[in-house]
């Protein structure tokens, strides 16, 4: 297998909205470069990103495939994005890893939703951009209006390198402002085309996007600059140069053209890749720490070796793989590297270069190559692997938080031990993917990023470990509290029973603490009536029926009890009658003392659009939700809020839909509140009847 030198490689993510054709683009570049043989569909689920079961049943990218082809001597590695807000998390991995992000927008849509998050993630990792306007063959294709509509949300310095001659169900013709040629591409989808005049009715819309190209480059280097008031025209060179600077410092974002069912555009798409787009050369050094010491590490293939692990697989037919990018050095199989996160030595086994499920050997990867290696033992996704001379760490992708939560109940006994293992491993996959055993609720919570993203998970469970889970809503973590001082409760705990019997006799006081306080016990006993061997069972006696809690099942907080009196049998006495007789008068004294349940409340910050503030707000309110105020950032307000735990399950799902998917939410655990008795009345009659079927079963 050919390598390659830094200065011959292209890194690309294909990112944008689903169903903006990423994987249709990623097919035609394979097709158009020679690295396939033939064009597949989305539709009849034979593309080479999309193989896995799942994605070819919903058509849809649920996982970043790692592509890869030649053109001109230069390997460009390609990753294949979703567009489904639930696996955005991919998205970000790849940015991370790759030097240009490929920006798809629809010609008939254009700017939607899922184009603004991922512009949004380019800014956060500073990747160079070139947007392509797809779709241009379909009936309604727009280029002037969804070129204005990308310049008023993404960015006013988005250039086009290309329009298209005619739009619509006859395109098949680009025009090329920095050529100055149209280029007609022939029918078939074969990506082959000529390049011919451009006709006198295109020449002054040419030369108009022209001026803008040269007027954006100019500005990008005083030298440029000089030489385009001077002259009022670049050289061929400059117009290249100052391209590549340019799109390199984000000071310009070239649109291209192209229709990718059609194949049309792709092979100037190439063209565009090799000629202008930043290489790891043109990126130059990258950041990383050495215990806590910044540097630079320069992306030679010379180097002391290091990689960055971006993205784990596991899949039948691929095997166990984590991929990386090589940020310094050459790497080989049977090379010792250490993790620097866990200090634990890697050694290096067979190394792949990826086209989606197909794997090919490499004997050496070079800095800033993309690779495969069979899975390694102690290292997952954001971990860094160097040499033992200088222990690098490189920035994590910041994964989006989770925001979609729900139980999992076993289908069958047994089958803990497999679904933890499940769990663990998908989790590696995909770091988005989370969950946590609670004891208190006795329940498995797992996390993601929405419905479609948990379900997904539960059908690789099953597909992979053999176990089926059902998911259910999480229980709520109620409190249970009193408001009231109960300052004498008695109880007296006697048994006979032949032998020695059991004597335990106990008054106590209770009291509300505030809250957040927790629980405090005092001893009162005055004159030895209970001997202070037994006060100890009294004190445990209390905490465990705490822990069980007394009106519905939840744990009690913010407490005090005192033991103030009681007396004892000098041969009935003993620490387990002293202990029951003091869970009894609690339970007694905590119903006399007005008991209440007390609810989480989460504080939450919702970015949305302005246009749907108000159906945002008054669905807040109707979720017993209180405004506490109000932001703008731009075109978006920020409402910050608190909100019952009860009433923020399925959130995601409702924001998504009130918004059009442009709205999203952060919520953090703020405080206890008492619930309404009404809201109260409910839970505790759900309490009894679980606790019925309990008994049942």
């Amino acid at each position: 297998m050919k390598e390659y030198t830094p200065d011959h490689i292209r890194n690309v993510s294909l990112i944008g909205h689903g169903g903006a054709g990423k994987t249709m683009t990623a097919e035609a570049l394979l097709f158009s470069a020679g690295a396939t043989t033939r064009l597949g569909r989305v539709e009849e689920g034979n593309t080479v990103s999309d193989y896995r079961a799942d994605e070819i049943e919903r058509r849809i990218s649920v996982s970043s495939s790692l592509l890869n082809c030649e053109w001109k001597g230069t390997k460009i590695n390609i990753l294949d994005t979703p567009g489904y807000t639930d696996f955005t998390g991919d998205v970000k991995a790849s940015l991370r890893v790759t030097d240009t992000a490929l920006l798809l927008v629809k010609a008939v849509e254009g700017v939607e939703v899922g184009t603004e998050i991922v512009w949004r993630y380019t800014q956060e990792y500073q990747n160079s951009v070139v947007l392509i306007m797809n779709k241009l063959d379909q009936e309604n294709a727009d280029f002037d209006r969804v070129l204005a509509q990308a310049r008023e949300n993404l960015s006013h310095d988005i250039v086009p390198l290309q329009f298209p001659l005619k739009q619509g169900l006859g395109f098949d013709s680009i025009v090329d402002v920095i050529r100055m040629k149209v280029l007609k591409y022939t029918p078939g989808a074969n990506g082959k085309f000529t390049e011919e005049e451009i006709p006198a009715a295109a020449q002054a819309r040419a030369q108009e996007f022209r001026q803008q190209v040269l007027e954006v480059i100019a500005e990008t280097d005083e030298n440029l600059l000089n030489t385009y008031l001077e002259k009022g025209t670049l050289a061929p060179e400059e117009i290249k140069a100052g391209l590549k600077t340019g799109i390199r410092q984000r000071k310009l974002f070239p649109l291209v053209c192209v229709s990718s069912t059609q194949n049309i555009g792709l092979s100037a798409l190439l063209d565009a890749l090799i000629d202008f787009a930043p290489g790891p050369v043109e990126r130059g050094p990258v950041d990383a720490k050495e215990g806590d010491k910044e540097l630079k590490v320069a992306q030679d293939p010379a180097g002391l070796p290091s990689l960055f692990v971006f993205k784990a697989v596991s899949e039948s037919h691929v095997g166990e793989l984590s991929l990386f990018r090589v940020f310094s050095g050459t790497v080989a199989p049977g090379l010792d590297m250490v993790n620097a996160h866990n200090g634990k030595p890697e050694r290096l086994a067979q190394l792949f270069v990826m086209s989606g499920k197909d794997r090919k050997e490499i004997g050496h990867l070079m800095a800033g190559d993309l690779g495969a290696v069979v899975k390694l033992k102690d290292t997952h996704p954001n971990d860094t692997l160097s040499g033992k001379a200088h222990t690098l760490t490189y920035p994590p992708i910041v994964f989006p938080e989770s925001v979609f939560n729900m139980a999992v109940v076993p289908r069958s006994k047994g089958d803990e031990d497999k679904i933890s293992t499940g769990l663990h491993a998908m989790h590696q996959e995909d770091p988005t993917f989370q969950f946590r055993v609670d004891g208190e609720l006795h329940q498995t919570i797992v996390s993601g990023q929405g419905e479609v993203h948990l379900d997904m998970m539960v059908k690789r469970l099953k597909a992979r470990y053999n176990v089926e889970v059902d998911l259910v809503e999480p229980r709520v973590p109620y409190r249970e509290t009193i408001k009231a001082v109960v300052k004498d409760v008695e109880y007296k705990h006697k048994k006979q029973t032949g032998g020695h019997g059991q004597y335990g006799h106990v008054h106590l006081r209770i009291e509300p603490l505030k809250r957040g306080q927790g629980f405090e016990f005092l001893d009162e006993i005055v004159g030895g009536v209970v001997p202070n061997k037994f006060i100890p069972a009294v004190e445990k006696g209390v905490v465990e029926c705490m822990k069980e809690g007394v009106v519905a099942g939840y744990p009690v907080v913010d407490v005090r009890v005192a033991l103030h009196y009681g007396s004892y049998h000098d041969v009935d006495s003993s620490e387990m009658a002293f202990k029951l007789a003091a869970s009894q008068a609690f339970r007694k004294g905590f119903m006399e003392a007005k008991p209440i349940l007390l609810e989480p409340i989460y504080n939450i910050e919702v970015r949305v659009p302005e246009d749907a503030m108000g159906d945002v707000m008054g669905d807040i309110s109707s979720r017993r939700g209180k405004i506490a105020g109000m932001d703008s950032e731009g075109r978006y307000q920020v409402i910050r809020a608190a909100i019952p735990a009860a009433e923020i399950h399925r959130y995601a799902t409702v924001l998504r839909s009130m918004t059009g998917g442009r709205g999203v939410y952060h919520a953090s655990m703020s405080h206890y509140e008492e619930v309404p008795r009404e809201q109260a009345e409910k839970v505790i009659a759900a309490s009894e009847k679980n606790k019925h079927k309990e008994a049942e079963a």
